[in-house]
This record gives structure tokens, sequence and C-alpha cells, in this order.
């Protein structure tokens, strides 16, 4: 039944993703609000089609510690998910992402009309400085910045390295780090078309407060995303027995 579930959503979500797409079209001829509400919509809706299709729910815990304008979001990346979301929870968020998703006809207009703020992998400092002036731009538009330390999903109980791109960015806009821990990938894996009945979980915890040296802000960041989100998981598995 879960497969069947599974295959019913991704069916839905492709449609729901494409008529999206297609219906704010014009919206880039207008100011950049119209797309960033239809983001909202279309992470709306996902939510709602995991809902009602696969019994799948999302809790947010811990709201009050969601920056309201300017500041960095850290997010451990398990699924898929977690770059649809954050549209929804955030006001307004600039994405650190890939810059190849650029090239995607549509979806990479879309990022270029959003301001997200793109990174090449390849391109070392220059990529890096390239990274903190975009990011500086979105600071200074009040906007919070989500970025996913890891750089890509990691597996279920796996711990990638985190990247030092995190560690520039808030030494250079002085600016606090919400740190966010979650289980997603217990329910929606990584690389898989499967969505698991559960409740996907997603916390924000309190802000690591500008100031600190790098190596010590490194390791604050990364010990209070894992240490939360082993608990997550093993939480969610006690309930759900996934």
């Amino acid at each position: 039944m879960t497969a069947l579930r599974s295959a019913l959503f991704f069916i839905c979500f492709w449609i729901w993703s494409a008529f999206m797409n297609l219906l704010f079209l014009p919206a880039l001829l207008f100011p950049r609000k119209w797309l960033v509400f239809g983001q909202r919509i279309w992470s709306r809706g996902i939510v709602f089609l995991m809902r009602v299709i696969c019994n799948l729910k999302v809790e947010i815990r811990g709201r009050e510690n969601l920056p309201t304008g300017a500041g960095l979001v850290a997010s451990k990346h398990q699924s898929a998910f977690e770059t649809m979301v954050f549209h929804l929870i955030a006001d307004d968020p600039a994405m650190v992402l890939k810059k190849e998703l650029l090239h995607i006809p549509i979806y990479g207009w879309y990022c270029r009309k959003t301001k997200m703020i793109p990174v090449d992998r390849k391109g070392h400092a220059a990529a890096l400085k390239a990274m903190l002036r975009k990011a500086e731009e979105a600071s200074a538009d009040d906007r919070p910045i989500v970025i996913f330390p890891e750089g890509t999903r990691s597996a279920v109980d796996s711990k990638l390295p985190y990247h030092q791109g995190i560690a520039a960015l808030y030494s250079k806009l002085a600016l606090p780090v919400t740190p966010v821990a979650l289980n997603t990938g217990l329910f929606w894996p990584r690389k898989k078309f499967i969505c698991k009945p559960g409740t996907l979980t997603i916390e924000f915890l309190p802000a690591i407060e500008p100031g600190l040296k790098r190596k010590d802000f490194m390791t604050r960041l990364e010990s209070t995303i894992e240490e939360r989100t082993d608990a997550l998981v093993q939480e969610a598995r006690n309930t759900y027995n996934v």
C-alpha cells in the first residue's frame, strides 16, 4: 500500500509542480513578490498532497527561533523536502543552491528572479566571494538566508562533513545562525520515490550568536544539529517503527 500511495503522490507532485511552473510564468514580468507568493502556494500544495495521499504530516517545532528578518538558517539535509518547505515556513528565504539549478528551464528562471544564492562548488575562492556578495544583498533586503552545511543530502544515521561556506557567511555577515534538526529522511528518503506515513519533524533550535571563532562555531553548529537530529530520528523510530 505504501508503494502504491507513493506512486500516486509523485505523479500528483509532478503534475502540481508543472501546473504551478506554467501558471506563474507571467509573474516573471512583475515584481519578485508574485513569484515568492507562488513558491508558498506550491509548497503548501505539496504538504497537502503528502497528508492526503500518504498520511504524511509535517510538524514544525521551535518557530520562535526562526529569524523574522535577516539571519542565517543552517539546516540538516536528508530529503528533497527541505528544498521545498522553507518557502512555506520562512518569510521570503534566500536559499543557497548549486549553480547548475539556474540552468533548468523555468525553474532556473524563477530562482534568478527570486534572488536565490547560487554557488559553484568547483569555483573555490571566486565562488565563495560570489556567494558572500549575494548573501550580503539578501541580508540588506532583510531576508533569512537558508544553507545546508553538508552541501548535499545525507542518509539517515550518516554524517557528512560540514563545509566552510557557513563559517564564511557567519564571519562575514555577523548574523546569528539558527541550527535546524529534522527526521525527514526516515519518511522521504534521499534518491528514492517513496513516502512513508508518519510525521516529518523540523525543529528550529536556539540561535548561535555572532562572535565565535570559526573553529568553535563549526564545532558547536555541527554538534547541535547532529545531536538533536539523532534524537528526532530515534523519537520517530520509537513512534512509527520505521
